[in-house]
């Protein structure tokens, strides 16, 4: 089975505390991730101002192989933002377990999924393409998740990611979960899990076992708190043990991984030095 890789590091790596890539870092990374083959490389967020907005268009006009996302709130200036850096690609994310709708949105469920089927409309009508992130999902009504994937289908979103915001879930629960969502899901799911208990690794390859076929990670397993899956760690248990393909030159991954790091060193230093 081929497993469509989905690399966050330049937007849910860079999460990690105290760490902020350069432009030419950035750029320098994507374009590493795009001769390593991955099917996608989530860039960043648009919204989050005009030296950001700098960054992704320099990236968008690379024009690079793999899809490059924008990551975006379920709102119309995000999507504008996006729209203006040049990205066809959008991907649109909403809370959907209720402790973030009550505490995070204060919305009802149903607010929610007409705000979502809004954006993904608005976010069309800029002939974008669409897919759609639930976050806390793991803490989320199973039935929920479903209804906002059949949403996201009847407006034209391509796929679902399913995330683990907390990284609360374990193997064989996320087996168990994947294995009844991929038979009801309106829309392929993308897992995306966080590493708290040292689990993320072991949990994308339980969602992958169970069905899924497109896994998130980062370079390293960077990211916010205990970081991500790690695409390293991914690639190699899902080719090497499993048999899967990923589309992943695995010879260059060291080199890779080594101009992460030289960039995380790099955002320390000047931290230290500060």
């Amino acid at each position: 089975m081929k497993i469509k890789i989905v690399d966050t590091t330049l937007r849910d790596g860079e999460q990690a505390a105290g760490l902020v890539f350069s432009k030419e870092e950035k750029l320098m990374i994507a374009k590493t991730l795009d001769q390593v083959g991955v099917f996608a490389i989530e860039a960043g967020t648009p919204a989050m101002g005009s030296e950001e907005q700098s960054i992704l268009k320099g990236i968008v006009d690379a024009n690079l192989s793999a899809r490059v996302i924008a990551w975006n709130r379920a709102v119309r200036q995000d999507i504008v933002a996006s729209v203006h850096c040049g990205f066809s690609f959008i991907h649109i994310s909403v809370p959907v377990s209720d402790l973030h709708l009550h505490y995070k949105l204060r919305a009802t469920r149903e607010a929610v999924l007409q705000q979502l089927s809004d954006s993904i409309a608005f976010a069309r009508s800029f002939g974008c393409r669409i897919s759609v992130g639930t976050e806390d999902t793991s803490r989320a009504d199973e039935q929920f998740f479903l209804q906002v994937a059949d949403a996201a289908a009847r407006m034209g979103a391509e796929y679902i990611r399913y995330s683990d915001t907390v990284g609360c879930m374990e193997p064989l629960q996320t087996y168990d979960v994947m294995r009844r969502l991929t038979k009801s899901c309106a829309l392929p799911i993308e897992i995306h899990v966080h590493n708290d208990f040292g689990l993320a690794t072991a949990n994308t390859i339980a969602a992958i076992q169970a069905g899924v076929e497109m896994a998130s990670v980062t370079v390293s397993g960077i990211g916010e708190r205990a970081g991500n899956a790690s695409l390293e760690q991914v690639v190699y248990v899902l080719t090497k043990l499993y048999g899967h393909e990923t589309g992943i030159d695995r010879n260059l991954l060291p080199d890779l991984t080594r101009l992460v790091a030289q960039a995380c060193r790099s955002e320390e230093e000047v931290i230290l030095s500060g």
